[in-house]
């Protein structure tokens, strides 16, 4: 599964949203690194709805303009615990390697630049 699409589908995990709603918890689940623009979005909701993943929730009319809610789908649900499973798994094993090396320290968190933790004062 594509990391965009693994991100639609768990922006839609949380209940049903519009489109921009989509893009903009998509922005805050990358932590701002996958900026979707609105024609990719779509195209990914037409193809997620045609691979019955999503489907339709409603339709509002919002200042003249239609506005569509999206929602998983049961087998969207199953898709999206699958591919959190096995990138998990993948994790897991990434991080025991990485632990067998001498001097590597593991990411974390509290060391990313720009924080108090990881400032180079």
């Amino acid at each position: 599964m594509q990391e965009p699409t693994f991100l639609i589908l768990t922006a839609l995990a949380a209940g049903p949203q519009h489109g921009y709603g989509i893009i903009a918890d998509v922005l805050q689940i990358s932590g701002e690194q996958v900026r979707l623009r609105a024609g990719t979005l779509y195209a990914a909701l037409d193809r997620l709805q045609a691979e019955e993943l999503i489907e339709t929730d409603r339709e509002e009319i919002v200042d003249g303009r239609a506005r569509r809610y999206y929602r998983l789908t049961p087998t969207g649900t199953n898709r999206l615990s699958a591919e959190t499973e096995r990138l998990r798994r993948n994790v897991e094993t990434a991080t025991a390697r990485l632990r067998r090396r001498p001097g590597l320290a593991l990411w974390s968190p509290a060391l990313r630049p720009g924080t108090a933790e990881g400032s180079a004062t």
